[in-house]
């Protein structure tokens, strides 16, 4: 009997590390919908990141599944639009109403400047309570709790074990078998997933759209994440500014690239005419997206909600 629950425990252990694999991949449906989604696993790890005079520092990450692709249109209309969405839900600890979802506004404008939102394009122009609020409508859906990675964790998962600044294998001179650039995208994004993927099955971190993170920006990154180096997550205290990574198909070839940091700026609403500014839309921002993650330990509901409380600033 012994012998057999040490078997049990080895053969659960072994379960546990399988499933531990980085890259592998777990399918998301969303309920009351035809939309579905796809995860890749990212393993806990160490993000090397240096300082202007040289010093060096190792972020520690816990293990997190990120979306294999940036959020597309193909997912988001249901939450844009109330005729895409019904009461289903697979929600454990509330009771999901349609009806009772805050959503999006009505854009002022076609904010994708006439690139259009089918055939799996990327979601564009949200600001970033906007994709916040994609967030907390999908953990509502589905029971799991998806936010938008941080800065550390969107570039360690954009590295794949990398040390440098690009992903393992690509080049200056291949850079377009990766990624849609300035030089290569005819000057629009276009559908997620035609580029090769990192060594942990992520399409489109470079290049195509760049990505909305969680953190606000600090000029000194280093300084900053050295004061608390597990996990760090530089909250947000007002609207501006949050950290963009990533870069875009308006972007140059080498702006795309896992450590380029951009900072959001009122800018992204310039042609807004509403006082104040959309607090869901950026009229200047057809080159900005997001993909989402999902922690392998889930929060309890009541840190959920804490979560949001925070993340969100107006």
């Amino acid at each position: 009997m012994k012998d057999y629950f040490i078997l049990a425990c080895m053969l659960s252990i072994f379960s546990v590390l399988k499933a531990q694999k980085a890259g592998e991949l777990a399918k998301i449906t969303i309920p009351g919908g035809k939309a579905e989604f796809s995860l890749a696993f990212i393993p806990a790890g160490q993000l090397p990141i240096q300082s202007a005079d040289g010093k060096k520092l190792n972020i520690e990450l816990d293990a997190f599944w990120m979306g294999t692709r940036e959020v597309t249109y193909d997912e988001f209309i249901q939450f844009q639009y109330r005729r895409n969405d019904n009461n289903s839900s697979n929600w454990k600890d509330g009771k999901y109403s349609a009806d009772a979802v805050t959503r999006p506004t009505p854009q002022y404008m076609d904010y994708t400047w006439g690139m259009g939102t089918l055939g799996g394009v990327p979601a564009v122009a949200m600001t970033q309570q906007g994709a916040l609020r994609y967030c907390q409508w999908l953990f509502q859906k589905t029971g799991q709790f998806f936010r938008l990675p941080t800065e550390a964790e969107w570039e360690y998962a954009c590295r794949a074990g990398a040390q440098g600044p690009q992903p393992e294998g690509v080049t200056e001179d291949n850079i377009g078998d990766y990624a849609w650039h300035y030089d290569n995208s005819t000057e629009k994004y276009h559908p997620t997933g035609q580029k090769k993927v990192n060594a942990w099955g992520l399409f489109d971190m470079l290049g195509n759209v760049a990505e909305w993170t969680a953190d606000s920006y600090v000029d000194d990154y280093f300084g900053e994440s050295s004061k608390n180096p597990k996990n760090p997550w530089h909250k947000p205290s007002a609207k501006y500014s949050h950290t963009i990574k990533g870069g875009s198909f308006d972007d140059n070839p080498e702006d795309c690239s896992c450590t380029k940091r951009v900072k959001s700026l009122p800018t992204l609403q310039k042609r807004d005419p509403q006082i104040p500014r959309s607090r869901w839309w950026n009229t200047d921002s057809s080159w900005l997206g997001f993909r989402i993650v999902r922690p392998v330990k889930q929060p309890t509901a009541a840190e959920i909600e804490t979560y949001f409380k925070e993340a969100i600033v107006d």
